[in-house]
């Protein structure tokens, strides 16, 4: 009887231990997607520190227009990163509509790429700017948090138009 238990467990193990990793991978997508979604709710609040803070201590971002490659813009480190996202509070109100994302894992790194609809408005100047954005980031998960290590926005078009009230 022991034995037929024994056997029935080495069966199992490798059942169990491939939900265990499902369950990991499907934990470290969710947590990733959290942080994209934080990262447009700080820039809508207009917490620069703290969406600042959404990246490692060195990384970097890298904008470009829609069909240009290289990069019109690089910051680099969180201070940087951060003075650079006070630039929203030219608008009196930001609105990141976040959509698909395709996050690939592997281990304490990871890929994404996800697209965002960015409405931008001035109130005293009657002025909507919508953005396409396209972010291509580069992740890694440094004492149990998941951060931004490499973000490269593209603003794919833009549409600048009148506000009607």
């Amino acid at each position: 009887m022991k034995r037929l238990l024994l056997l029935i467990l080495i069966a199992v193990l490798p059942f169990i231990n491939a939900c265990n990793q499902k369950s990991t991978a499907m934990q470290d997508r969710i947590e990733i997607q959290d942080l994209i979604n934080a990262y447009a709710q700080c820039a809508d609040n207009r917490e620069a520190q703290k969406q600042a803070e959404l990246f490692t201590e060195n990384a970097a971002v890298h904008v470009s227009n829609g069909k240009e490659k290289q990069a019109v813009q690089t910051l680099h480190g969180r201070k940087e990163l951060a003075e650079a996202f006070q630039a929203l509070k030219q608008y009196d109100v930001t609105t990141h509509f976040n959509g698909q994302s395709t996050v690939s894992v592997n281990g304490d790194k990871a890929t994404n790429e996800s697209y965002c609809l960015a409405h931008h408005i001035k109130y005293d100047k009657k002025m909507l700017l919508i953005m396409s954005i396209r972010y291509k980031d580069i992740l890694v998960k440094q004492n149990g948090k998941w951060l931004f290590a490499e973000r490269n926005l593209s603003i794919d078009w833009t549409d600048n138009r009148e506000l009607k009230q």
